[in-house]
């Protein structure tokens, strides 16, 4: 979903301008969490996108995602750039609000909620660690990275006319794989000074933070929730 074009990381930032992004980068990401939680809460609470089902569904998400994130890179040297973020933040936890009612829906299903939340806390914290341990330029994954998130949206797209649920496990798995390791390349583009602004490093921790929370959501209801 990012505009995730494989790149280089080019000169460097002085370390104190460096320090600066990556500091910013983690209030905004930490404040966008707050639109998405009230997202997710309006449309578990009014059941609003239990209507968007299939291709209506599809549609719907991928017009609006492509849209502000269209609309965040136009805005992010502006002091628009803000707001349309955390506009997206609200639309993602929106969209993400079917995905939770339903596996609310288990017995268990606030375990698995809970649960999905600390394992995506847990690879944020073991890919921040890696990112400042880790000295080799990274800059070449991005091209395989992107191949792989394009041919998982296709296959995600599929799997919405399909409906297989091992499809949508193996949709699952490959998510949580990729955008873990999109998660590690956007983190040592920022502390590498490869990315210069703060909104865009968020807008990409975002998408790697969300894609992995939903995936790792849909296998744990899958695999592990109990019917009433």
């Amino acid at each position: 979903m990012n505009e995730r074009v494989p790149s280089y990381y080019g000169a460097a930032l002085p370390a104190v301008e460096r320090n600066k992004v990556l500091r910013n980068t983690y209030w905004l990401l930490a404040l966008s969490l707050l639109p998405t939680v009230a997202g997710a809460w309006i449309g578990v609470a009014t059941g609003i996108t239990m209507y968007l089902n299939g291709i209506l569904g599809l549609i719907v998400f991928l017009g609006g995602a492509f849209g502000f994130i269209y609309a965040i890179e136009k805005t992010k040297n502006s002091g628009a750039g803000v707001p349309v973020l955390l506009g997206f933040t609200f639309f993602m936890g929106l969209m993400l609000s079917r995905l939770i009612a339903m596996v609310l829906g288990f017995k268990n299903g606030a375990d698995l909620v809970m649960t999905a939340f600390a394992g995506t806390a847990g690879v944020f914290f073991v890919m921040a660690s890696l990112a400042t341990v880790i000295k080799r330029d990274l800059s070449g994954m991005g091209k395989w990275l992107f191949i792989g998130a394009i041919v998982l949206m296709v296959g995600s797209i599929i799997n919405v006319f399909v409906g297989s649920s091992v499809g949508m496990m193996a949709i699952s798995v490959l998510a949580i794989g990729i955008f873990s390791a999109f998660m590690l390349y956007d983190l040592k583009r920022i502390i590498d000074g490869g990315e210069t602004n703060y909104i865009s490093a968020t807008l990409a921790l975002y998408l790697d933070i969300i894609n992995v929370f939903q995936s790792l959501l849909a296998l744990l209801g899958l695999m592990g929730g109990e019917r009433e």
